[in-house]
């Protein structure tokens, strides 16, 4: 058995497609978690959630995902909480007969999820990372609280509370939307923990007074393996504690899938998938 992470598919499901068959998965015997941020940019974000949901359906719990920013984008769209963004590709999936099934079970997904351990250290997958001051072990469990939320009726207020920033909401909701935005979008934070949400470069570029959130000093989630995506820039990296798995595929480069058991790593190029 084989287990894998792959990073940001961002619509692009012919590569997703070509790298499934090169890591010869087998949902027999293996299983496959996507890290977030499966739909938008690229050209076919209907085909990618198309193929998710009916590899549960054949094999239940063999083909997994966390939430990223882009999904929760989408799950606002459907709300009609949010409109088209400069780069949205979101239209056909929109559009599409069988929406409200593919972001019901989209919305089932997620937020960070626990793994085997990785070299006898407990592990975990999120889209894009932890706050320093977040233990593990407690944000997982308040993820789970608010993934509950995602996927049941208060989704509305809480997406609103993601994507407006109001204050017009029950405090709750305010602290999760706050949660929810740090895991599915920190790359760097400032020298007070605060993430900084506008910086996408590599993590040498980083602005003067900023750290990549996993090299922060006494980082409270250093006893886990973070698995993580969201950082086209910073690619397929390892460090002591944590791995990368996003290549840039939407950007040109490639696709990644990190076996977890012994983090080797597998890509194909893009192809004609990307779109950026």
């Amino acid at each position: 058995m084989a287990s894998w992470g792959i990073g940001d598919v961002l619509g692009c499901c012919d590569a997703l497609l070509r790298l499934v068959q090169a890591i010869a998965f087998d949902p027999l015997r293996d299983e496959l978690w996507l890290a977030g941020d499966l739909v938008n940019r690229g050209p076919d974000s209907l085909g990618v959630l198309r193929w998710a949901v009916d590899c549960e359906l054949r094999h239940p719990g063999r083909v997994r995902a966390v939430l990223g920013n882009h999904d929760l984008h989408l799950l606002a769209r459907a709300e009609g909480l949010a409109g088209p963004k400069r780069r949205d590709t979101l239209d056909e999936l929109l559009a599409a007969p069988d929406l409200a099934h593919l972001v019901t079970w989209l919305a089932r997904q997620p937020l960070a999820t626990p793994l085997d351990p990785v070299h006898g250290q407990p592990a975990l997958l999120v889209h894009a990372g932890l706050l320093p001051h977040w233990p593990a072990a407690a944000l997982l469990q308040q993820a789970q609280v608010i993934s509950q939320v995602l996927a049941g009726p208060e989704r509305p207020q809480l997406l609103r509370a993601l994507v407006d920033g109001t204050v017009a909401v029950a405090g709750d909701l305010r602290d999760m939307a706050e949660m929810l935005g740090a895991l599915t979008r920190v790359r760097c934070v400032r020298s007070d923990g605060r993430p900084h949400n506008d910086f996408a470069g590599t993590p040498e570029s980083a602005p003067k007074g900023c750290t990549p959130w996993y090299e922060v000093p006494g980082r409270k989630s250093s006893d886990h393996f973070v698995i993580f995506g969201h950082w086209a820039a910073l690619g397929v990296r390892r460090g002591r504690n944590w791995a990368s798995v996003d290549s840039g595929c939407v950007w040109g480069n490639t696709l990644s899938a990190l076996r977890l058991q012994d983090l080797h790593v597998v890509a194909v190029p893009a192809g004609g998938d990307n779109f950026m």
